[in-house]
């Protein structure tokens, strides 16, 4: 097996001290000759030196880590959202841990528990939580700070969320501007906290025009591709001029449902989604939807947690990002 390099074996190379080598790579070159410098950060090219991550995480107190647990690492929603984690982490010389739970509370609790042991810095929670009590009796016992995002319960701490409450409120309007009274919700089988802001608002606007959507119009399934392709025939059943999918995975999978129901969209159905992830744009025809900023969600969640992490005595942090209605191909005005 071959034998790691060090830092001594770089050090030797490089006819410079231990001491030299270290401070060069970790951002103290300005100490020391260019030629120096340049010599040092050759070789540890040449030799494939990396610094000991324990050994550093030792000297500095802190692995600058950050554990992110998301529900579906395949929903593109989620994709934006970790770049734009990534994206703000790197720039504060931070590294993501990233965990997808696949929506089961039980991997959630293994991959909390194993943030803990690599010693995460701080966590960023965009997980549906099962027993909030008990993650912020663990994190707490452990000196981790965390942060929520919208699809988790409302606690007193920091949080980063999107308007879904407003999201839902204008693709109702939407539709009833575009004459459709007799619309099907496709929704989750337990749905979390931003998915209920959502139908609330969706459901609110819809009562407040006096065109209350039955109970019988709220078809339930897994959120996904696959889910909403089998709630289709479901939601078909009670006879709607338009399909609302509570998330654009959804939708997406309706669009399927309706064409193997031999349903053109719009002119037979309409259909809107939420989330504006890109694959919308390339479905046909594109899909209505709401847009929700994941990219910036990431990058404000990295901000905070980063900030509470090194001042745990920072007041709390809640941000709410607007959301915008996206107009395309996949609604059809009626009288």
């Amino acid at each position: 097996m071959t034998k790691k390099v060090t830092i001594t074996d770089l050090a030797a190379r490089a006819q410079v001290s231990v001491t030299t080598v270290s401070q060069i790579l970790n951002g103290k070159a300005a100490r020391f000759s260019s030629k120096t410098v340049e010599k040092v950060k050759q070789l540890q090219k040449e030799m494939g030196y990396v610094p000991d991550f324990n050994a550093q995480s030792l000297i500095r107190k802190s692995g600058r880590t950050i554990g992110v647990i998301i529900p579906n690492i395949n929903n593109p929603f989620f994709s934006r959202f970790l770049l734009g984690i990534e994206s703000e982490a790197i720039k504060q010389d931070y590294v993501p841990l990233i965990f997808g739970s696949n929506n089961s509370q039980s991997q959630e609790t293994h991959y909390l528990f194993e943030s803990v042991r690599r010693a995460a810095d701080g966590m960023i929670i965009a997980s549906a939580v099962s027993d909030i009590n008990y993650i912020d009796n663990i994190l707490n016992q452990n000196g981790i700070p965390y942060l929520l995002i919208d699809q988790a319960p409302v606690v007193k701490g920091d949080r980063v969320d999107a308007n879904n409450q407003k999201g839902g409120a204008l693709l109702a309007d939407y539709l009833i501007k575009n004459g459709h009274r007799d619309v099907a919700v496709i929704c989750a089988t337990k749905p979390t906290l931003n998915l209920q802001e959502r139908l609330q608002g969706f459901l609110a606007t819809y009562q407040a025009n006096g065109t209350p959507i039955p109970t019988n119009r709220i078809v339930t399934t897994d959120m996904t591709k696959k889910g909403g392709y089998l709630a289709t025939k479901a939601a078909l059943a009670t006879d709607p001029s338009a399909i609302f999918g509570i998330n654009d995975e959804v939708a997406i999978g309706v669009y399927r449902g309706l064409e193997e129901a031999g349903l053109k969209i719009p002119t037979d159905i309409s259909v809107v989604g939420y989330d504006d992830i890109d694959l919308g744009e390339y479905v046909s025809p594109k899909l209505t939807t709401i847009h929700q900023p994941a990219f910036e969600m990431g990058i404000n969640a990295a901000q905070m947690i980063i900030k509470r992490i090194e001042n745990h005595s920072e007041p709390i942090q809640q941000v709410s990002l607007p959301v915008s209605l996206v107009e395309r191909q996949s609604v059809q005005a009626i009288k």
